[in-house]
């Protein structure tokens, strides 16, 4: 185990290892889940997952859904406003959630995200601005069901886990239909933990290979590799809609944790040594090692 501070540098180097499987966050800036596999890179070591350049991208949330824009994959409509913006004169359909456009695991999602009014909006953007330092990203906010998709391997061989729709009735009255950080992290704890994940999801044929079909031209486009975790939710028409790219998606090791990579490939047969293995050797196949 090698910790991604101001040390894996010389460590990675002194230890010149065959292979690296990497989890690592980051500390610092927007670019901060790249800066590990840049330095794996420099190194000339192997590593798993996805380079620099898509991690940088689906962790800055608007230039990931620029390219998807561009390829024509269904993902809200946006706007993103930047600190130095002047905002008071906005104009975006309502209602509206507002993010932090470059964090994860919730952060900076809360109930008050979701907007209904202009003031609403603009207080929200200010929020984000003040206590993230990073411009906000201001999504149509959509009313359809919401799913994510692990996904498992590379280019065409790539494969889909079975997929988990996160079902917001299993939240209290008065917590709004997002997956926001009290959800996550408030409500859904380890010595009371919410059923919140259904997998498989109880859904028919044809929405499934809707969403699957989806999920894996979004995961080539970005070039994601090896392994990656794709939020979807339904617009009103019970369109697939793209909402982020985890790249590095969360792998929390024990059951009673909702960490959805695993849940997935437990869903699959696979208990989680298996499916850390799967993701590795993914990686060693690429690597022709």
């Amino acid at each position: 185990m090698i910790e991604a501070n101001n040390d894996a540098f010389n460590k990675l180097w002194e230890l010149n290892p065959e292979i690296t499987f990497n989890i690592a966050e980051g500390f610092n800036g927007i670019s901060r889940e790249a800066q590990i596999p840049a330095i794996l890179e420099f190194l000339n070591i192997p590593y798993t997952g996805s380079d620099p350049i898509t991690l940088g991208i689906c962790h800055e949330k608007s230039r990931a859904k620029e390219i998807l824009s561009y390829y024509k994959i269904p993902t809200p409509e946006f706007l993103v406003v930047y600190p130095y913006d002047d905002y008071l004169n906005i104009d975006f359909s309502l209602p509206a959630i507002v993010k932090p456009v470059a964090e994860g695991s919730s952060k900076g999602i809360f109930n008050s995200s979701v907007v209904f009014s202009i003031d609403e909006l603009k207080n929200q953007i200010n929020y984000i601005h003040l206590n993230y330092n990073q411009p906000a990203l201001v999504e149509k906010f959509l009313s359809g069901r919401e799913f994510t998709v692990a996904i498992l391997g590379n280019g065409k061989s790539a494969k889909v886990l079975p997929i988990i729709e996160i079902k917001f009735d299993q939240l209290p009255k008065t917590i709004l239909p997002i997956y926001s950080y009290e959800a996550k992290w408030i409500l859904d704890t380890r010595e009371n933990p919410l059923d919140i994940y259904e997998c498989p999801a109880k859904i028919d044929d044809d929405l499934r290979q809707k969403i699957e079909k989806v999920a894996l031209r979004t995961f080539n486009v970005l070039r994601c590799r090896d392994w990656a975790r794709i939020d979807i939710r339904l617009d009103e028409n019970g369109i697939p809609n793209v909402l982020e790219i985890n790249p590095l998606p969360g792998i929390l090791p024990d059951p009673k944790d909702n960490s959805c990579f695993p849940k997935a490939a437990r869903t699959a047969g696979m208990n989680y040594q298996e499916m850390i293995n799967a993701v590795l050797n993914e990686a060693i196949k690429r690597y022709g090692l």
